[in-house]
C-alpha cells in the first residue's frame, strides 16, 4: 500500500486488532455511523431486525445486549430501550393511540403519566380517563368502544396501592383492549408481569437497574412480535435512542442487581415497621404490611418488596411540622427518584394528586438504602424529636 499523508493514515490505519478478546464487561460500542462492507450489504440490512446493525440510533452490541437481558429478566422477548422512564411511556402511548382513542389510567398513576394523559387530551383528541385503581374486574364497566390501552401500576405512584391485575387484564381482554404495566417497583424482580395476563412493560431503569442515581433511561418490554414491531416504529420516528456509555453503566449493575433488591427490601421492611410502631405515624403503606390497601393481591402476585413506600403522619401534625421533620433528617436526603444506594424522604400534598382522596394527614414517602437500617432508624428519630 502506498504510503500515506500522515493526516489520512491518523484516520485510517492498517491495523486491526487481534480477534479472541473476551471479559466479563460488555464492550462499549459508541457508534453514529455504521460502516458496510458494499452497497449489497447496506441494503439488505432491516433497522427492525436485530440480527444486524444499520445506524447508531437502532443499536449496537451494546444497547443490543442490554434489551436482550432486560427482556431475560422480564419473561419477555423484546426490549426498546428509551432514553428515561417517561420516554418510555410516550413511546407506548404514541404507538398505540391515535386521536380519537380512549386511555385509562389509573389515578395513583406516577404523576408525569397523568400529565402526558392530560396533554394527549388536550392537544391530540385523546380522551385519558382516570379509574380506581382498586376497580378490579369492575374496570369493565368503564372500558368503551374507542379504549385503545389499559395503563397500571403495581404498587401505586407514592400512595402504594396494589391492584388485581390478573382481574383487570381478564377484563380488558375480554374487550380486545391492551393493558401495560409500569413494574419499576418491583424491577422485573418480584413481579412476573406478563404471567398475569399484561401485554407490555414498561421499567425506568433509572431505578434499581442502575442503582447509582446518575442513569437517566427506559425500557419497554413485550412478547408478541406484532405488538412490538408497533412500538418500534414509534421509538424510530420519536428518534429514540440512548447513549451506550449509559447503556454499559446499566449492563455493569445488573448482576448485583437482586443483592441490592433484597438488601433494599429488608432494611425497608425493618424501617416500616418501626414506623408502624411511632405515634407520629398513623399509617404505613408498604404493600408487605396488611395495611396498605391491596395487600392481599402483592401476597399473591409478588415475591418481594424493594426499598421505596410512604407513611402517612398522624393528623394532628401540620404540613409545616412535617417539613420540619424532612428537613432534620441527616441521613436522607431530600431528592426524587429512588433504587439508589442513598436514602430519601420527600414530602408530597397527596390530596393535589389523588381524586377522593380523604384528609388522613401528610404523606411522606421513603426510600430506604443501603445504609444500616438501625441507623435510619436513629436519624428519623432524631428528626421526630425536632417536630
Amino acid at each position: 500500500m502506498a504510503k500515506k499523508n500522515p493526516q489520512t493514515a491518523l484516520m485510517h490505519s492498517d491495523y486491526t486488532a487481534p480477534a479472541g478478546f473476551d471479559a466479563f464487561p460488555v464492550a462499549i460500542h459508541h457508534a453514529s455511523t455504521v460502516l458496510f462492507k458494499n452497497v449489497a450489504a447496506m441494503r439488505a440490512r432491516e433497522w427492525q431486525e436485530k440480527n444486524s446493525y444499520t445506524y447508531g440510533l437502532h443499536g449496537t452490541p451494546t444497547s443490543f445486549t442490554l434489551e436482550a437481558r432486560l427482556a431475560e429478566i422480564e419473561g419477555g422477548q423484546h426490549c426498546l430501550l428509551a432514553p428515561s422512564g417517561l420516554a418510555a411511556i410516550t413511546m407506548v402511548d404514541l404507538a398505540l393511540l391515535k386521536s380519537g382513542d380512549d386511555v385509562l389510567l389509573p389515578d395513583n398513576v406516577y404523576n408525569p403519566n397523568r400529565e402526558l394523559g392530560n396533554w394527549l387530551s388536550k392537544d391530540f383528541g385523546i380522551t385519558a380517563r382516570y379509574y380506581d385503581p382498586m376497580a378490579g374486574a369492575g374496570i369493565a364497566g368503564l372500558i368503551q368502544p374507542n379504549t385503545r390501552l389499559v395503563w397500571t401500576e403495581a404498587p401505586g405512584s407514592v400512595s402504594m396501592e396494589v391492584p388485581d391485575l390478573p382481574a383487570i387484564c381478564a377484563a380488558a381482554h375480554a374487550k380486545g383492549v391492551l393493558v401495560a404495566i409500569d413494574n419499576t417497583w418491583s424491577a422485573g424482580l418480584a413481579l412476573r408481569a406478563f404471567d398475569l395476563g399484561v401485554d407490555i412493560v414498561m421499567q425506568a431503569l433509572t431505578k434499581y437497574q442502575s442503582g447509582g442515581s446518575d442513569v437517566l433511561m427506559g425500557a419497554v418490554v413485550t412478547r408478541d412480535p406484532a405488538l412490538n414491531q408497533k412500538l418500534q416504529l414509534a421509538h424510530m420516528r420519536l428518534g429514540f435512542g440512548v447513549g451506550m456509555d449509559d447503556a454499559y453503566l446499566v449492563l455493569r449493575s445488573l448482576p448485583t442487581m437482586k443483592l441490592r433488591f433484597d438488601a433494599h427490601d429488608a432494611g425497608a421492611r425493618t424501617v416500616a415497621a418501626w414506623l408502624q410502631q411511632q405515634a407520629q405515624i398513623s399509617r404505613v403503606l408498604h404493600p408487605a404490611f396488611a395495611d396498605c390497601p391491596g395487600h392481599e393481591n402483592w401476597k399473591r402476585d409478588f415475591t418481594g418488596a424493594g426499598g421505596l413506600f410512604s407513611v402517612l403522619f398522624d393528623a394532628r401534625y401540620s404540613e409545616e411540622q412535617t417539613d420540619c421533620f424532612v428537613d432534620s433528617l441527616k441521613l436522607f436526603k431530600i431528592g426524587y427518584s429512588w433504587g439508589g444506594a442513598n436514602s430519601l424522604c420527600v414530602p408530597y400534598r397527596i390530596q393535589g394528586m389523588r381524586k377522593n382522596w380523604q384528609d388522613q394527614g401528610t404523606l411522606v414517602r421513603f426510600n430506604i438504602g443501603l445504609e444500616d437500617p438501625q441507623d435510619l432508624i436513629a436519624d428519623i428519630e432524631q428528626a421526630f424529636n425536632l417536630m
